[in-house]
């Protein structure tokens, strides 16, 4: 079978696995101090022009979101989200079940608003018995977000100033950031996500790493203490440098944004054939991931040979699916995948 269920499917990009080998017998100290998590720190800054953050090291997307989210609230605070936000749909309320809980809003192919936010945030305020209900204490928006659209840089400056003047921190989850900002027709850089929230994380485990995600710590009020609270939550590694040298390998000479690019560019080719084929798709996704609607007869045609996944019942006689390509997607599988779509 040829999957495209998911980014994450593989193992990890092979010069990974050849740092890994390189350095396996090499001595360092535990917990994400030695020689490799501090150079990956290094150049992560230097990505993102930012050399006065803080850079930690997790394991996966649902831990280090709880991680970051819980570190940063009031136990009376909740975060606002999408209603299709991953922290509300898809980590077993991670979030809470720390005890805060998730503020949803309706958004629009994924995305939020500023207007959204300051809505929302004014509802609490001018409720006379607020201290009655859970305080808005910040956002969370994915970038990309889960259905593969991006914000645009005009989108997130306008989302950064109304949470600064509503005192809400903004925490932009990455785990699929390589694929957004290789995202065609993206106008934000690393540069810009640095400048534009509190707290981000680059993912790695669906962007060519065996595991890990890179949290970057912008605001200086939320530094504090944060290793402590990775230890709490079970993400410090005593062998952190398994982190280190991956992302030290993925920023190395561009890898994290070439292998990006390639699976956008293969998802493209997707995109591309069952547009010409007449298909019609949830929403309109520049990333790597896409979602036709199909009818539940020619998805028949489909589910012998691909691995895919259901997103939701469109109609009776209709399904949203998701095919996600990622880094290590094969000239190979999409040419096939392209000739079946065209014999729908």
């Amino acid at each position: 079978m040829i999957r495209f269920d998911s980014d994450y499917i593989e193992g990890a990009h092979e010069s990974i696995l050849k740092a890994l080998n390189e350095t396996n017998f090499i001595q360092t100290v535990g917990y994400g101090k030695d020689e490799y998590c501090e150079k990956a720190r290094e150049s992560i800054k230097n990505e993102c022009k930012a050399p006065n953050t803080d850079v930690h090291f997790l394991v996966g997307g649902t831990q280090t979101n709880m991680t970051v989210i819980s570190s940063i609230l009031r136990p009376y605070q909740g975060v606002i989200s999408a209603t299709t936000g991953h922290i509300n749909g898809h980590e077993t309320g991670a979030v809470e079940s720390l005890g805060h809980k998730i503020l949803t809003v309706a958004g629009q192919n994924g995305k939020i608003t500023a207007k959204q936010i300051d809505e929302r945030n004014k509802e609490h305020l001018d409720d006379k018995s607020c201290e009655h209900a859970v305080q808005p204490g910040m956002v969370y928006i994915s970038y990309p977000t889960e259905i593969g659209t991006v914000y645009t840089k005009e989108e997130l400056e306008d989302i950064y100033a109304v949470c600064k003047k509503n005192k809400l921190y903004l925490f932009i989850d990455g785990a699929r950031m390589g694929y957004g900002l290789m995202a065609q027709g993206n106008n934000v850089s690393l540069e810009d996500i640095s400048n534009l929230c509190d707290v981000f994380y680059i993912g790695g485990t669906k962007v060519g790493a065996l595991l890990g995600e890179a949290v970057v710590i912008i605001n200086d009020e939320l530094k504090k203490d944060f290793r402590y609270y990775i230890k709490q939550k079970g993400g410090m590694l005593a062998k952190g440098r398994i982190i280190g040298i991956q992302f030290l390998t993925l920023f190395e000479d561009g890898l994290y944004f070439k292998i990006s690019k390639h699976a956008v560019e293969k998802a493209m080719e997707i995109k591309r054939a069952f547009a010409e084929k007449g298909f019609s798709f949830k929403c309109d996704s520049t990333t790597n991931q896409q979602f036709p609607i199909i009818s539940n007869s020619k998805l028949e045609k489909l589910n012998d040979k691909y691995g895919y996944t259901f997103w939701e019942k469109h109609d009776e006689e209709h399904s949203v699916i998701r095919f996600c390509t990622s880094w290590a997607t094969t000239d190979e599988s999409v040419k096939s995948l392209v000739r079946d779509i065209k014999n729908l």
